[in-house]
C-alpha cells in the first residue's frame, strides 16, 4: 500500500473513532477535551497518579518494570524535575515536548505511550541510552505524534460533525488500545 494511501485510511479510521465512538468509549482511556487541546501531546495523569487508576482495557503488563524506570530516572534528575526536558535531558526532538517540564515528559511516556501500545521503556529505548535513536519504534513514534496532529488539525476542520471541534481528537489510545500493532485481530 502507498504511503499517500495509508495515510489517508488511518485519516479516515481515525475520524470514524473520533467522530463516531468516542461517546461510547469514554469509560476507556477518555482524556478530557480540554485536556486534548494540545493537540498531539499524550494527557499525562496528575503527579502521583498511579497505574491502577487505569481502565482494566489499558492496565499495561510492563507497568511494574516502567514505573521502577521512571522512579530511578527521577531520582537521577531530582531538583531539575521542572526543568525543560530538553535542558535535562538529551535528544528532545519533538517541539511539543521541548519545553515540556522533565517531570511531565516522564508521566507522558509512562502513562500516555506506553500504556496506548502496552509496552515496557525498552520497547522504543535503549536501556544504557535513552537519548539513541538506534531502535526503530522510537523514529516510528516520533513520525506517529506528528501523523496524529495532523489528524487532529484536519479533525477539527471538519464541518459536518456535531461535537464542536474542540471536542474532536485522537491519541495514540484510539486505534492502538493498549497494544503495538492496531491492526492485531484481536483488536
Amino acid at each position: 500500500m502507498r504511503p499517500v494511501v495509508a495515510l489517508r485510511l488511518v485519516v479516515a479510521l481515525a475520524f470514524v473513532f473520533a467522530a463516531g465512538c468516542a461517546a461510547h468509549r469514554q469509560g476507556a482511556a477518555h482524556v478530557e477535551p480540554a485536556q486534548a487541546a494540545a493537540s498531539s501531546q499524550v494527557q499525562a495523569p496528575a503527579a502521583g497518579a498511579s497505574a491502577a487508576a487505569a481502565p482494566a482495557a489499558l492496565v499495561n503488563p510492563n507497568q511494574a518494570v516502567n514505573d521502577r524506570e521512571v522512579a530511578a530516572i527521577m531520582k537521577d534528575i531530582a531538583g531539575h524535575e521542572k526543568e525543560p526536558a530538553e535542558q535535562v535531558f538529551r535528544n528532545i526532538e519533538l517541539p511539543q515536548f521541548k519545553s515540556m517540564p522533565a517531570e511531565r515528559l516522564l508521566r507522558v511516556m509512562n502513562f500516555g505511550y506506553s500504556r496506548a501500545l502496552g509496552v515496557a521503556c525498552a520497547h522504543c529505548h535503549v536501556e544504557e541510552d535513552y537519548a539513541s535513536d538506534d531502535k526503530r519504534p522510537k523514529r516510528a513514534a516520533r513520525e506517529m505524534v506528528e501523523m496524529n496532529k495532523v489528524i487532529n488539525e484536519r479533525l477539527r476542520t471538519i464541518t459536518a460533525l456535531e461535537r464542536a471541534p474542540q471536542d474532536r481528537f485522537v491519541n495514540c489510545t484510539t486505534c492502538h488500545r493498549g497494544a503495538v500493532d492496531p491492526t492485531a485481530a484481536d483488536r
